[in-house]
């Protein structure tokens, strides 16, 4: 009688009957989110770095916990134990970043719980502590104009073939990044099917391009210059069939990690490895860079936001949509003055490289011994 009692009591009062461990809950959401994936409303990254979460950190710490007996203390104190027992990627320091993705996914496991009326709706989590955001530096625009410039040299210094091919992509491949403002996956996923040209409003040519990236598909405009770029690319690729993927390592498969060692290299040869925060620069900095300075040049935070597939809030705490193709001018809107002074640039290091030439000439004559006198 007892037994009943109690279950009179569980129901009156909205207190499950049955209770469930968190990781029974957890495998359930991960389950969902996947048939999500599977129909094409999440990606597929997505749902496995759910899956990878709940079966490292999430189930470490709550998996074997009744879902009804989580409390909003053991949700404030998940950082703190986090820090304490994981180990991050890099310098064996979890970021807050992680930490915050992380905590999502718990506060989203116990929603779901809430929405199957596993819990009580009082079981909801309120508030994420404050995590800072570890956001990458951009390269100032001194900064750009020392990676470009030097970033030409050190090209020329490779000493084997393979280190002469990766240094002339990997400067490329950072030359497109800073003057498209792509995601690092949407370059992974480029092809050259992707590309095409347009004209904006006044007829002046541009390149479009279609990229793919966290499960979405959108077009992004650029300069014609960056057209260049692409076909010094095109040049050294051996994959170049519109189905080829644009970025490949030098057998012509895709591009797994994007040159990611060859970008740490140039980095370090123009000392620009680490921003004023001290945090390592990756190739998210090229995207960053290229809002940064767009935003410097004047172009609408809501043209931009559309131009990169982000919102507002991501770039000035707004939010907005617009037709990049029909506002191409006002995206690219001083990236006149931006080409000219990458041709700047050029005639500078052409010039400094002539003069170099012209003085190893003369010391070269120098040092010839003299011819003796025919008798």
């Amino acid at each position: 009688m007892d037994e009943y009692a109690d279950i009179r009591f569980r129901v009156k009062h909205d207190v499950p009957v049955f209770n469930r461990p968190f990781s029974q809950v957890a495998e359930e959401y991960a389950e969902a989110q996947q048939r999500r994936a599977n129909a094409g409303e999440v990606s597929q990254a997505r749902a496995m770095n759910i899956k990878n979460k709940i079966n490292g950190p999430l189930n470490t710490y709550v998996g074997s916990t009744q879902v009804h007996l989580i409390t909003q203390d053991r949700w404030s104190e998940y950082p703190l134990w986090r820090r304490e027992t994981g180990k991050g990627r890099r310098n064996s320091v979890i970021s807050d970043s992680t930490i915050r993705i992380e905590m999502s996914i718990f506060a989203a496991i116990m929603n779901f719980a809430i929405s199957k009326r596993y819990v009580p709706a009082h079981h909801r989590f309120e508030g994420m502590p404050k995590l800072k955001s570890n956001r990458r530096d951009e390269f100032t625009l001194e900064e750009y104009r020392k990676l470009h410039t030097k970033g030409r040299k050190w090209m020329k210094e490779a000493t084997t073939p393979q280190g002469v091919w990766y240094r002339q992509i990997c400067y490329n491949f950072i030359l497109i990044m800073c003057n498209t403002g792509m995601r690092p996956p949407e370059a992974k996923n480029l092809r050259w099917r992707d590309i095409t040209t347009a004209k904006d409003k006044d007829g002046q040519e541009i390149l479009v391009l279609y990229v793919q990236g966290k499960g979405k598909t959108r077009k992004l405009i650029a300069p014609i210059s960056v057209g260049k770029y692409l076909d010094r690319v095109r040049e050294l690729s051996k994959a170049t069939q519109p189905d080829d993927h644009v970025f490949t390592i030098i057998n012509g498969k895709p591009a797994k990690w994007l040159y990611r060692d060859t970008v740490e290299e140039l980095l370090k040869y123009t000392e620009l490895r680490e921003g004023p925060s001290g945090i390592p620069r990756t190739t998210y900095c090229f995207r960053h860079t290229y809002a940064t300075l767009r935003l410097s040049a004047g172009v609408d935070v809501y043209i931009l936001a559309q131009q990169m597939g982000t919102s507002v809030k991501m770039i000035e705490q707004h939010y907005g949509h617009v037709n990049t193709i029909k506002h191409a001018d006002r995206v690219l809107m001083g990236i006149g003055g931006w080409d000219a002074m990458h041709n700047e640039m050029n005639a500078e290091i052409d010039e400094l490289e002539a003069k170099a030439k012209t003085v190893q000439s003369i010391k070269a004559k120098q040092t010839d011994k003299p011819r003796r006198p025919k008798r």
